[in-house]
């Protein structure tokens, strides 16, 4: 039939906007994810897309602009966990801490505003089909900025997470490192959130890093893995969306990276074995 189909939907620029901005979104979390999963930060992930409701309160209340209050509430956000939970064996209860009381805060906040509130809660759910020029360009500064710093602090970083005491021992600013780890995955997750929802940031940063540490362990393939994982999960879940629209984007992408994580766990067995021979 005219003006159906995936051929069709694909020529649209909302479609081509998504596709886009999940592929960007796809290489952010993609090279951050082998950091949060080695470092065992997938709480702080959590964390930081939920806390992006309260910065988008604060902000609509104060100056009605929800995206800076979420973005400079990402940023507090991460200066908490990274005072209160500097020891990893206090980092989740501080994320818990912080979590519970910025949700708190946020329902506050909300409640003295009287406007709209739609703008505030998109940032908990996204709308990845409402991407806009600006949004892309803004992912693309931030796609750029993950990219030299991840390139400027992988050794360290990687270091700091495998080892920190041995790290910290050697020279490496353990906490500086990880406190500057934390500002950039605070931005990315905000930033990413707003488009694609908190669910898929977790699905898109978590499992494809977790499925690509199951066949490697070497960290430039671990994180050449990740970025691809996350790719296909995401724009495969938005083209299989695109032809089947009756069922969510997000169903899609979260089924698809949970597949790709059960399937690297089963080839791993058989290349555990063929190492150890």
């Amino acid at each position: 039939m005219i003006g159906s189909g995936l051929g069709f939907y694909l020529q649209q620029p909302f479609a081509q906007h998504a596709l886009i901005a999940a592929g960007l979104i796809s290489i952010a979390c993609g090279l951050l994810g082998p950091f949060v999963v080695t470092r065992g930060a997938a709480f702080a992930v959590h964390g930081t897309a939920e806390l992006a409701f309260t910065g988008a309160a604060a902000g609509l209340l104060i100056s009605t602009n929800p995206v800076v209050g979420a973005l400079v509430g990402s940023i507090v956000v991460a200066s908490a966990i990274g005072v209160l939970g500097a020891r990893a064996r206090e980092r989740d209860s501080a994320i818990g801490v912080i979590l519970a009381f910025g949700l708190g805060l946020g329902v506050l906040l909300l409640g003295h505003y009287h406007g709209f509130a739609t703008e505030a809660t998109n940032i908990l759910f996204g709308y990845i089909y409402g991407v806009s020029n600006g949004q892309l360009v803004i992912l693309v500064a931030i796609v750029g900025v993950v990219i030299i710093a991840t390139a400027v602090m992988f050794r360290p970083l990687l270091f700091a997470s495998v080892d920190p005491e041995l790290a910290e021992a050697r020279g490496v600013p353990v906490r500086l490192v990880g406190l500057l780890f934390l500002y950039l995955l605070a931005v990315t997750v905000t930033e990413a959130a707003q488009i694609v929802g908190t669910l898929l940031v977790l699905s898109l940063t978590i499992t494809p890093a977790a499925a690509a540490q199951r066949l490697s362990a070497r960290p430039v393939v671990v994180t050449g893995l990740s970025v691809l994982f996350a790719f296909v999960a995401a724009d495969g879940g938005l083209v299989a969306n695109l032809e089947h629209p009756s069922v969510k984007a997000s169903v899609f992408v979260t089924f698809i990276s949970f597949g790709l994580y059960v399937v690297s766990r089963v080839i791993a067995v058989p290349l555990r074995r063929r190492a150890r021979s």
